[in-house]
């Protein structure tokens, strides 16, 4: 009778030890250093083709990311200087929540350029206490000045300043945030609008309207109510939506003729007028709506989302309507163009596709993100060299939409599902993908650095779904983590 005790009291030991031992080997192999650099993360994928001319720079010179800038001794066209608080925000309608600003309010102050015009920013952070960056949403700018805490950058700690600097080379829709615990930062209000408008813009409304959540409070532009602006009979406005927010949101316009002119700070060729539709406002994107006031007078109302607009003209003119059943497809809108480069025989090709699975992540168990079936930081390194026609396919079997975005370039739609793009060039930094598609698309490697690839749903991004796409020859001093603090989103 004691042997037979033994015996279970031995088998179910060994049974908890079966199960116990593998956890925590996991949670010991999921624990991330103190610091680290992205550039030892996860495994290199260098997406070669056969038969490609590939523009290997190994053997050239190795080059530090911080000195990838603009042109020192040229003066700056714009002066900005934005100063991070920690503080209370005040929304429009007088209610006040807890977050974060930019000169005292949030959104933050809109910078405003012109096309060929460089930039400086002086950040300033005066009591955030978790550091903060700024990164240029869309803007192309050079790889020292992207914003990213411990990849471009240290986290700019409470008493320091960080100045970027950078030539907006592209008119467009942009915005700027903190890339320093995003997840919580910019939700807590540490962003703000970013208009490059061309040499001679044309004679119109220009509008901007910046759709944001705090705390669950819907809001554009920093307000709780529609935002009304004047506009005479026959006018054209152009409204610019950018969505700051985790999530995509449809916008649409009733009272007037409208076309969509520019998704993601790039202009669309041959917009058409569209009726009955909506426009998905990926998280992170932009697009930007050309509205012709009726010419007989009356109100026309662009709903962001359904309970918010702008409403042109007088603010009682036009009722909220419901949501149309259609949404404009931008696979087949507008008319062909060429891009400047061949997809059809790229250099590189890589396959990002996401998933999701049981792990652990840092020692904390949870239902993580994965990429190509590995959890960060277990990710590939997506790495390029200068001057390479870059082909990917992104894969969304994770069970969630991801509205994902690549830093430092703008890549071109080819296909969705397959279905080859047949209409304007379909430009994205911001690219919504649903679960259950697949995306090709195709960008030109001309901008040097080591690049953030993430879902901009900020929590995904927080939780893993991230990686980088790296240009050969390119390192970086900057580690996660470490004495500054420096977020791994």
């Amino acid at each position: 009778m004691i042997l037979t005790r033994r015996v279970r009291l031995v088998a179910a030991c060994a049974a908890t030890l079966a199960v116990v031992a593998p956890l925590a080997w996991l949670w010991q192999a999921s624990r991330l250093p103190r610091a680290y650099s992205v550039m030892d993360m996860g495994y290199a994928d260098g997406g070669r083709q056969a038969g490609a001319q590939h523009h290997d720079h190994r053997g050239g010179a190795t080059r530090d990311i911080t000195t990838l800038v603009a042109d020192p001794a040229r003066r700056p066209d714009i002066e900005v200087t934005l100063t991070a608080r920690e503080q209370r925000v005040r929304l429009a309608s007088g209610r006040e929540i807890d977050g974060y600003t930019f000169n005292g309010r949030s959104p933050g102050p809109q910078i405003t350029a012109v096309a060929g015009q460089l930039v400086q920013v002086r950040l300033v952070n005066e009591s955030v206490p978790g550091g903060v960056t700024l990164h240029w949403h869309g803007v192309d700018v050079p790889g020292a000045e992207d914003g990213v805490a411990g990849v471009t950058q240290d986290a700019v700690r409470i008493g320091r300043d960080f100045v970027y600097r950078f030539v907006v080379r592209r008119a467009g829709t942009f915005w700027y945030h903190s890339h320093q615990l995003s997840h919580e930062q910019v939700a807590g209000g540490l962003f703000g609008a970013l208009v490059v408008r061309p040499a001679r813009p044309p004679a119109a409304l220009d509008v901007v309207a910046l759709a944001h959540l705090y705390h669950g409070i819907r809001t554009l532009n920093g307000s709780e109510s529609d935002v009304t602006v004047p506009a005479r009979p026959g006018a054209t406005a152009r409204v610019r939506v950018v969505n700051t927010d985790n999530g995509p949101t449809p916008v649409w316009v009733t009272g007037a003729a409208w076309r969509l002119v520019a998704v993601d700070g790039a202009d669309l060729r041959g917009p058409t007028a569209v009726e009955h539709a909506a426009v998905l406002v990926t998280a992170g994107g932009r697009a930007d709506f050309e509205v012709t006031m009726p010419s007989g007078g009356g109100s026309v109302r662009v709903q962001i989302g359904g309970p918010l607009s702008v409403v042109l003209g007088r603010p009682s003119g036009v009722p909220p309507s419901a949501r149309p059943a259609a949404t404009l497809d931008l696979l087949t809108y507008g008319t062909p163009a060429p891009l400047g480069f061949d997809p059809a025989h790229p250099d590189r090709a890589f396959r990002y596709e996401m998933g999701r699975r049981p792990g652990f992540l840092d020692g904390v168990p949870g239902l993580y993100w994965t990429v190509n079936g590995h959890m960060y930081p277990d990710v590939p390194m997506f790495t390029v060299a200068d001057g390479d026609v870059v082909r990917m396919t992104i894969v969304n079997d994770s069970g969630e939409v991801h509205p994902m975005h690549l830093h430092g370039h703008r890549a071109v739609v080819l296909a969705r599902d397959g279905v080859p793009a047949t209409g304007s060039p379909w430009w994205v930094d911001s690219l919504n993908v649903e679960d259950g598609e697949s995306y090709d698309i195709a960008f030109l490697a001309d901008n040097p650095g080591i690049w953030v690839d993430h879902c901009h749903n900020l929590p995904h991004a927080r939780e893993g779904l991230l990686v980088h796409l790296m240009y050969e020859n390119v390192t970086t001093p900057f580690l996660i983590g470490g004495p500054a603090g420096n977020s791994r989103e």
